[in-house]
C-alpha cells in the first residue's frame, strides 16, 4: 500500500534541506508546495516573527468524509546540529548519515511518513474524517514551535506526534515535566595570594551546593543535573561569581517540586555557610502526560496496530517533546515511533522497513478512527 521508493525519494530530498532550529525556512518552503501540489492549502502561522526564526508553523487541514472526531498528525521540521550540508547514505535497508552531521531523520522520519500517508488515502480512496496536520518550527531545545502555535485553527480531539524511537508500533503515553534551573552565586573577590581570607569564594559555595545534591536517576520517575557551570578570571583572583544551568525532571509533578525545592536548598545552604549570597530561579518549560490504558486515543492505537500488523509498544519516557504541549493544551497525544536510531549523533540512522511500516501505521490510525 505505501510506495516505498516514493517514500526514500522524499525523505532524501528532505534530510538533504539544511534545517536547524529557527532556521527552518527552506524546509517549510518545500513542505507547503508538497501540500500545496496534492490539492491542500497550507496555512504558516506567526511562531517564527514571536521566536525571532526564519519560518513559522505550518497547518493544513484535509477535509474528510466521515462523521468522527478530527486527528492531527505531527512533527517538527528542525534538526540539531550539526546539522548543516547534510549528506545522507542509503546502505541496502539503512539510511544513514554520512558521519560527518546528523542524518536530519529526527524529525523529516515522521514528515515524510505523514505526507506518504495522506497521498495513500487520496489514491486508495480510504474513508476517514478531518485531519489536521502540524509541523513545528524549533522543537528541539525548548519545543518553542508548539509553545507557539496557532491553536485557533486546531480542532483536532487526538494527536499523534510522529516523533519517537523503538520498534514501529512504540507509543509514548507518559512523559515528564521538567524544570530548568538558574543559579548565580555571588561571593567576594580579593587577591589570592596576599588577602584570600578577605574574599568568599564562589566556586566553592557552588562546590559545596552541587557536592551535597542528589543528582542522575532520583527513582524511575524523576532525574536531575547540573550542565552547565562557569565562572572565574584569573587564578589571583578568589571567584567572586559563577553561573550555573541544571534541570529536574519527573513524570510525577509533586515529585517535580520536591527535587527542584531540594536542589535551591542546597545552594542557600551552601550561600550561608560560606557568606555568599544566590539568585535562584526555576522555569517550567513543559508539563508532564499520562495517557491511562482506557483513554479513548488507545482504542483508536489498538484498533490501528490490529490493521496494521504491528505489536503495540506503549512505554514511559524521560524526555520532553511536542506532545507535553499539545497534552497541555487539551488535545489528547501520545509519541509514535518512527523507527529513528542514534538521534542526535553523526551516526544517526533509520531503517527504510520501518519508515515504510510507520507510515503504514499512520494509515491505519486513519481507518481506525470512529
Amino acid at each position: 500500500m505505501i510506495n516505498r521508493d516514493r517514500l526514500v525519494k522524499e525523505f532524501l530530498e528532505l534530510t538533504g534541506i539544511d534545517s536547524l532550529s529557527k532556521k527552518e525556512r527552506r524546509m517549510a518552503d518545500a513542505l507547503k508546495a508538497r501540500l500545496k501540489a496534492m490539492g491542500y492549502e497550507p496555512w504558516e502561522d506567526d511562531a517564527g516573527k514571536r521566536i525571532g526564526g526564519e519560518a513559522g508553523n505550518i497547518i493544513c487541514t484535509v477535509k474528510g468524509t466521515k462523521n468522527v472526531p478530527a486527528v492531527m498528525f505531527a512533527a517538527h521540521m528542525d534538526t540539531v546540529g550539526p546539522g548543516t550540508g547534510k549528506k545522507a547514505v542509503v546502505d541496502g535497508d539503512m539510511i544513514r548519515s554520512d558521519g560527518s552531521t546528523v542524518l536530519g531523520g529526527d524529525d523529516v522520519s515522521g514528515i515524510v511518513c505523514i505526507l506518504e500517508a495522506l497521498r495513500t488515502i487520496k489514491e486508495k480512496g480510504i474513508e476517514h474524517g478531518d485531519i489536521q496536520v502540524v509541523f513545528t518550527v524549533a522543537e528541539e531545545g525548548g519545543l518553542y514551535g508548539a509553545k507557539n502555535l496557532d491553536y485557533s485553527r486546531i480542532y483536532a480531539k487526538y494527536g499523534f506526534v510522529m516523533d519517537s524511537n523503538g520498534p514501529i508500533g512504540t507509543v509514548a503515553v507518559k512523559a515528564p515535566s521538567q524544570d530548568k534551573i538558574f543559579v548565580t552565586v555571588e561571593g567576594k573577590s580579593a587577591h589570592a595570594g596576599l588577602s584570600p581570607e578577605k574574599g568568599v569564594d564562589a566556586i566553592r559555595i557552588a562546590a559545596s551546593a552541587i557536592s551535597g545534591m542528589k543528582l542522575g536517576r532520583i527513582d524511575h520517575e524523576t532525574t536531575a543535573n547540573i550542565g552547565v557551570i562557569k565562572g572565574g578570571r584569573e587564578t589571583n583572583i578568589v571567584c567572586d561569581r559563577v553561573e550555573i544551568m541544571g534541570e529536574a525532571r519527573s513524570r510525577d509533578e509533586r515529585k517535580l517540586e520536591e527535587q527542584t525545592r531540594h536542589m535551591r536548598e542546597r545552594f542557600e545552604q551552601a550561600a550561608a555557610e560560606f557568606g555568599g549570597k544566590i539568585d535562584f530561579r526555576a522555569e517550567r518549560l513543559y508539563p508532564s502526560f499520562n495517557i491511562p490504558d482506557d483513554a479513548p486515543i488507545m482504542d483508536i492505537l489498538r484498533k490501528a496496530a490490529e490493521d496494521a500488523g504491528v505489536p503495540l509498544v506503549t512505554e514511559e519516557t524521560g524526555g520532553g517533546s511536542d506532545t507535553n504541549i499539545f497534552n497541555g493544551k487539551g488535545i489528547q497525544s501520545v509519541d509514535v515511533s518512527t523507527g529513528m536510531q542514534k538521534v542526535h549523533s553523526t551516526e544517526e540512522c533509520i531503517s527504510i522497513s520501518d519508515m515504510v511500516k510507520a507510515a503504514g501505521f499512520v494509515v491505519s490510525i486513519i481507518r481506525s478512527v470512529s
